[in-house]
């Protein structure tokens, strides 16, 4: 369609660098101001996982509506795309996955809220950020990349897309997503906020898919994602006179610039860094993870996640159920429960029961 519209004075990548760029500034905007984390639902403090579940599940099923209803109208066409492939990665994908969510967990965020927590003035996440943008950069094209194509190579022939079909998944998610908001009183706020989240990603297919197409010039068809655009951005960073920007760099710098002005107008802006070196290993060390993992798995908990799912690919599907069980996992290791002690041990002590402190997000 991009030939169509007349614009002679920019290529079709370096259009999607301007529309990156302004999906971007949108969702750093929104994910900042509403707390947007998967990783808060799985390991945050007990009282704030419900409310940050159902507002990931509403963005989710809006997400979910909105891109098959782009397929079904012909405006995105997923054949082809990695995340419908035939074949299932399945080796990749699960220990992907799990490293990632074990990442999230170490470093407090996932990929996306690390991204939207360094453009409102916190070092720790930037530095995390570099950290997963080198190793995931080193993951796609360096020295890891032959343990990814190693890992890749194991496949099973359960690719495609999930059984049911669109309507199927649609119904079930949307229903999902409407009981969690209501278990999560996430309000009529929350509600907007996960509309609008959400629809940011039919966005993405339509907008690199169909409106930017080129047969000339094509692009990649993309939506939103963190590991590939920081790889990308790391590596237009270090080459850019071989390696011209697109999408991925733009949704970066944008995301970026989105939080950046949303903290600052909203006073949330404040300089934040590490309070002893043991905290900064553990930081490194789960965005190291996040970079390996979401470069095996295809994706982060938005890129597998919100973006992935939508398209009902079978992989996306998986890589977020292992991102979420090594999450899981890796808080219950971290901070394991209080056993519980008998209620006449309890009476006649005069003890009181205690929780394990909240652990806030970066």
């Amino acid at each position: 369609m991009y030939e169509s519209l007349g614009i002679d004075v920019l290529t079709p990548r370096q259009a999607s660098l301007l529309f990156g760029g302004a999906l971007g500034l949108v969702f750093g905007a929104l994910a900042l101001v509403s707390g947007f984390c998967l990783r808060r639902a799985i390991a945050g403090a007990r009282e704030e996982r419900a409310p940050a579940l159902g507002l990931w599940m509403v963005a989710l099923a809006t997400a979910v509506a909105g891109t098959q209803a782009a397929a079904s109208l012909g405006l995105v066409d997923f054949a082809g795309h990695r995340l419908v492939a035939d074949r299932l990665p399945v080796l990749a994908v699960l220990l992907g996955g799990a490293l990632f969510g074990a990442g999230m967990v170490l470093a407090r965020g996932c990929a996306s809220r690390l991204t939207v927590l360094a453009g409102s003035g916190n070092l720790r996440a930037a530095l995390v950020m570099v950290v997963f943008a080198v190793v995931a950069l080193a993951t796609m094209r360096g020295v890891l990349a032959p343990l990814r194509v190693g890992l890749g190579g194991v496949t099973l022939p359960a690719g495609g897309l999930l059984p049911g079909g669109a309507a199927l998944w649609t119904t079930l998610l949307t229903a999902a997503a409407g009981a969690l908001a209501l278990r999560g009183r996430i309000g009529l706020r929350g509600l907007a906020f996960g509309l609008a989240l959400g629809a940011l990603v039919p966005l993405g297919w339509v907008g690199t898919g169909f409106v930017l197409a080129d047969d000339f010039d094509p692009i990649p068809l993309e939506s939103l994602s963190f590991a590939g655009p920081w790889a990308e951005t790391m590596f237009w960073t270090v080459a850019a006179t071989a390696v011209p920007a697109g999408f991925g760099t733009g949704l970066v710098a944008g995301t970026l610039l989105g939080s950046l002005a949303a903290a600052l107008a909203t006073r949330r802006f404040a300089w934040a860094s590490f309070a002893a070196p043991a905290e900064t290993g553990r930081y490194l060390a789960g965005g190291a993870l996040m970079g390996f993992g979401g470069v095996l798995a295809g994706g982060c908990t938005v890129g597998a996640g919100l973006g992935g799912l939508p398209t009902l690919g079978t992989a996306a599907a998986l890589a977020l159920l292992a991102i979420a069980a090594g999450a899981h996992a890796t808080d219950r290791l971290l901070n394991p429960r209080p056993v519980s002690a008998p209620p006449s041990a309890v009476r006649g002590s005069g003890a009181r029961e205690t929780t394990p402190p909240p652990q806030p997000a970066a």
